[in-house]
């Protein structure tokens, strides 16, 4: 059974194979990952992927020394599962981590949960992670920059995008809890106009995709930017605490 403050995917969960075109789309340059690299590195550490999804990315942790993929989409756990690699991957969500305390070194959340809004605190997330994380650890949150390249145009258009911000305000969120935000500038690269075609269809309102593709009739990329908000444990956090 999914957690009952559960909201399922209105893309992987939809479509899981095409939602894997997206993924292998994304960062082809490696400009995103050298950074998840630099800013938290994980080899030989206790890895944590938070709303892994279908586990796409699981099989590129190799070098840690555990990998946990846990997922709220009971749907999602055994194409998660029958990934190459080691990782476990556990039904859980950033709410309700089935993981002991202090267990990990880093934690990846990558466009799961954490979406600040004026209708939406993740607060209680971050205390979460805080539980499992050891002393010194950190969690990276992978967002959209929605200020910065084609992509955030995509968005700012899009109403589907509405409760996952518009502005400054997850960069500012995250500042009050004592993060750091690095923008990343990347893109979106894909094989085929077909699949560009179909994921922009998959993840925004047919007007919005189409509008974006007659504007650019030859393109199979576009620019993408990434904020990296990243948070160091220093203590337990606790709900309300405004800062680290």
């Amino acid at each position: 059974m999914d957690f009952p403050d559960f909201v399922r995917a209105g893309n992987q969960a939809v479509d899981p194979a095409l939602y894997d075109i997206e993924n292998g789309a994304i960062d082809r340059p490696g400009v995103l990952w050298s950074e998840l690299v630099r800013l938290a590195p994980w080899p030989g550490r206790v890895l944590l992927d938070l709303g892994c999804g279908s586990g796409f990315w699981l099989p590129r942790y190799q070098e840690a020394a555990e990998v946990t993929g846990v997922e709220p989409d009971s749907s999602l756990l055994d194409l998660a599962r029958d990934r190459p690699g080691h990782a476990q991957v556990l039904h859980g969500s950033a709410e309700h981590i089935p993981l002991p305390d202090e267990s990990v070194d880093v934690v990846h959340a990558r466009f799961a949960y954490f979406f600040p809004h004026t209708d939406f605190d993740p607060t209680p997330g971050l205390v979460e992670v805080s539980r499992v994380l050891k002393p010194g650890g950190k969690l990276v949150v992978i967002d959209n920059d929605t200020e910065e390249g084609e992509f955030a145009d995509l968005l700012k258009a899009s109403p589907w995008a509405a409760t996952q911000g518009q502005d400054t305000y997850a960069r500012d969120w995250w500042t009050s809890k004592g993060a750091d935000t690095t923008p990343v500038m990347s893109s979106w690269e894909f094989d085929s106009r077909a699949d560009l075609e179909a994921v922009l269809h998959l993840e925004f309102p047919r007007d919005v995709a189409d509008t974006w593709l007659r504007a650019h009739p030859d393109r199979v990329c576009l620019s993408y930017g990434y904020l990296l908000h990243t948070w160091s444990w220093t203590e337990p956090y606790t709900l309300g605490a405004r800062g680290r």
